[in-house]
């Protein structure tokens, strides 16, 4: 590559970098051509980038950048999860993966600027998505709502009761 060209790289990446919410850094040495088109398919389908560069190229990428912390784990191949949105699916794709090849293997991660762990992006990976969660918070949320309403109806067929009653003796 010659200077242009790797400074288009960099301007890329930096640009990458600051439009994702969340970054894994991740080893993939060991996994065939073929199981790494598999991991970036799914990556794609959900909605997921997933970027190999040289590391000098990374470095300089992650300086000029809104990441910091990552640069001092670039030694060897490494190869950037670049998400937009919901960490989990990735880190779900990512243990998938662990399980059946034993890699890629995490380096580190920054999920919404804080610097994670491999151990923490793996417990990313056993939350539901975020779609589940909103799903659970208004459940959640729903459940005094619909105690209330029952009660209210309740006390509204109690009264219809003592007004029959009353009518009845009326009569």
């Amino acid at each position: 590559m010659n200077r242009g060209e790797k400074s288009g790289v960099v301007d890329d990446l930096i640009q990458r970098f600051n439009s994702s919410s969340s970054i894994y850094l991740t080893d993939f040495t060991g996994l065939s051509v073929k199981v790494m088109t598999d991991f970036r398919r799914q990556l794609r389908e959900a909605g997921v980038d997933y970027v190999v560069v040289k590391n000098t190229l990374a470095t300089r990428a992650l300086h000029e950048s809104s990441v910091k912390g990552l640069e001092f784990e670039l030694s060897g191949p490494n190869g950037f999860v670049l998400i937009q949105d919901d960490p989990t699916g990735a880190a779900r794709i990512i243990k998938s993966f662990q399980k059946e090849f034993d890699r890629p293997a995490i380096k580190a991660g920054m999920v919404d600027g804080q610097a994670v762990t491999p151990m923490e992006i793996d417990r990313l990976a056993s939350l539901p998505g975020k779609e589940m969660l909103l799903g659970q918070l208004g459940g959640v949320m729903q459940a005094p709502l619909q105690a209330f309403v029952g009660a209210a109806n309740g006390l509204l067929n109690q009264f219809v009761g003592v007004v029959e009653a009353l009518r009845g003796e009326r009569s």
